[in-house]
């Protein structure tokens, strides 16, 4: 190992060590942070660097898979990719994948402790320069495999959402909402498109992906726009149109805060019973292993739902000054938790499916994994069952194993969409895969991590 890695692992075992007394474990098993009536203890005292434990990106070795669960198949729809984050599929079939990372971001993580963390997230695999380019993937055999792809848009900072109305694409890049004209079957749009929204950016911009979804008229857009910071410490200034989930008016660019104390909101699903819109959220860090669980919620037009003030429900963030006690007194509880440090971003309604009948009324998600818990949590795609338009019970593993025994990531799923033929798609941004699941063929499925 290289002489200045070796300084570094060692400098950080040792800061790790220097504040291990400080909550260096989870307490409770990551089942107490799940469901619709979560576990929420007190927080732990304070530390210098949080509790770290990083599963450093290996990738996948030849033809390994991850582990679907029984009654499911796993195959590897492409490999090969740039750091593949979101998928949308077209009408057609065709599968477009945003190929991307984060923008050059000079004044966020700043200091001893920044600097900890580029090293943790570099470890992580998220290091690596950003392709900027959304990438098509075709199936012209329906063997399951691309076997055209295309770079469709090139040129893009950092984008992530995207959207088909009619023949007009939108892409949430990291700095603004931007329209594409489409033709249908088309491999590549060379158009320099159409800025419909700035979205904010700037030289923090702490939470860069920026997601979106249409109305069923298409004439909105509900944008995800992350937090600047973990619990408000740049400065609730910086704060100014964050945390929330805007509404876009697609013909005139004006927008207006739909739903806000969303710290970083970023999978969006339309549930089709009661037609309420849901979002996956990612909850703040330094509060222990057993906090805060990210969670999935309806969404009301003009909640609140805590950030940075308070956090699931109205459990006051002692960290933030001053309080707001008024906005507290208004937080909302999300409808379902998903377990603390799991980063689950990815959300897709079944529509569709070709899973079988567990799978068929409920919502996937893709939990990227903790960086920060001990033991690990997330590092899987998961189903939760819907009765009635509302969560209804556990959630089921379907894609587990992307975490070896030894601690090494041999990926992390994010994005996750239904494809035209009814299979779960899944993108791998450490495995550089997107993973097609079926509803044929066996697993074995691994014990949840606790």
């Amino acid at each position: 190992m290289p002489t200045l890695a070796r300084f570094i692992n060692a400098a950080i075992a040792g800061l790790l060590c220097l504040t291990a007394a400080c909550e260096p474990r989870a307490h409770l098993p990551i089942s107490a942070g799940i469901g619709s009536y979560p576990t929420i203890p007190d927080p732990p005292g304070k530390s210098l660097i949080p509790s770290v434990q990083v599963a450093e990106a290996r990738g996948w070795s030849g033809n390994q898979t991850p582990i679907a669960a029984p009654g499911l198949k796993v195959t590897a729809f492409a490999r090969g990719l740039d750091h593949p984050r979101w998928i949308t599929v077209l009408p057609n079939g065709d599968v477009l994948v945003a190929e991307t990372n984060a923008p050059p971001k000079p004044d966020d993580s700043k200091g001893i402790k920044g600097w900890f963390f580029k090293q943790f997230q570099k470890k992580a695999g998220a290091g690596v320069p950003s392709a900027n380019r959304i990438t098509l993937l075709r199936d012209t055999n329906g063997d399951g495999v691309a076997d055209v792809r295309e770079v469709f848009l090139s040129g893009l900072n950092s984008p992530f959402g995207m959207a088909l109305v009619g023949h007009t694409l939108y892409v949430a890049n990291s700095d603004a909402v931007m329209r594409f004209p489409y033709t249908d079957g088309a491999t590549h749009i060379t158009d320099a498109g159409t800025r419909v929204v700035d979205l904010p950016a700037g030289t923090i911009n702490h939470h860069w992906t920026k997601n979106l979804i249409p109305s069923a008229d298409g004439t909105k857009l509900y944008v995800t726009v992350g937090s600047n910071s973990n619990a408000a410490e740049n400065g609730i200034d910086k704060e100014t149109g964050r945390a929330a989930i805007w509404e876009v008016d697609v013909a005139t660019g004006q927008h207006r805060i739909f739903a806000s104390g969303l710290r970083n909101p970023v999978g969006l699903a339309w549930e089709p019973t009661r037609g309420a819109l849901w979002v996956a959220v990612n909850e703040r860090d330094e509060l222990g292993g057993d906090l805060v669980p990210d969670y999935m919620t309806s969404v009301r037009d003009g909640g609140f739902y805590g950030w940075p003030y308070c956090y699931y429900g109205r459990h006051i963030d002692e960290r933030v000054k001053p309080q707001r006690l008024d906005l507290v007194a208004s937080a909302i509880t999300p409808d379902y938790a998903l377990g603390p440090h799991t980063a689950s971003l990815g959300l897709s309604w079944s529509h569709a499916t070709m899973l079988p009948p567990q799978f068929q009324d409920g919502m996937f998600v893709g939990q990227h994994g903790s960086w920060n818990r001990k033991p690990p949590s997330g590092y899987k795609v998961i189903f939760v069952p819907f009765a009635n338009g509302k969560p209804n019970g556990n959630p089921l593993d379907v894609l587990t194993g992307f975490v070896t025994s030894d601690g090494l990531a041999r990926g992390r799923p994010v994005g996750v969409a239904v494809d035209g033929h009814g299979a779960l798609l899944v993108a791998d941004d450490v495995g550089n895969v997107i993973w097609r699941v079926t509803g044929t063929g066996t697993g074995v499925a691994t014990p949840e991590v606790n």
